[in-house]
């Protein structure tokens, strides 16, 4: 009569199952952490602002730009359709509209022609504005959006020859 090995196989099986158990515990909690969010608010007033991911919220993306009648903004991130407003400096806050363009909800390049030309080393401000449901930019209605801190989304951007002919206006 041969002895029987058939008790010592299934002492196997049931350590390489724990074993095997074990291993996919130590690997969710070692590879399932999520690292902090990197889409905190960002400056609202620096010259380029890093791109922002997160669907629904409102963002600008861009650069200096090249004197010309365009702006080019590399990315406007909007949760609803509205305005990308262009204004003149006037004396450190945004003045005078010189441009806006309709961007829809979602994540797009803009190009917004302006009616006063960007100037080399001038001084000019971007913001997202509201729409009142026409489609009909007006200022007195499709009032500035604000982030979660209750700024107004604005970026700062300059007129620059060194600013490159990709983007220029």
């Amino acid at each position: 009569m041969e002895p029987q090995n058939s008790g010592l196989k299934t002492w196997q099986w049931v350590v390489t199952a724990i074993v095997i158990i074990v291993l996919i515990v130590i690997g969710i909690f070692v590879f399932g952490k999520k690292s902090p969010s990197t889409d905190m608010p960002t400056d609202t007033m620096s010259t380029t602002t890093p791109a922002t991911n997160t669907p629904g919220v409102n963002n600008i993306v861009m650069s200096d730009q090249y004197p010309g009648n365009v702006v080019y903004l590399s990315s406007v991130t909007m949760a609803n359709g509205g305005w990308v407003v262009i204004h003149k400096d006037n004396a450190g806050t945004p003045g005078a509209i010189i441009g806006s363009a309709w961007v829809d909800a979602g994540t797009a390049p803009v190009k917004v022609t302006v009616s006063s030309p960007i100037v080399d080393a001038g001084t000019y401000y971007v913001e997202l504005h509201s729409d009142n449901g026409d489609k009909k930019f007006d200022s007195t209605v499709d009032l500035p959006l604000k982030d979660s801190n209750g700024n107004v989304i604005m970026r700062v951007f300059h007129g620059s020859v060194s600013a490159g002919n990709s983007i220029k206006g």
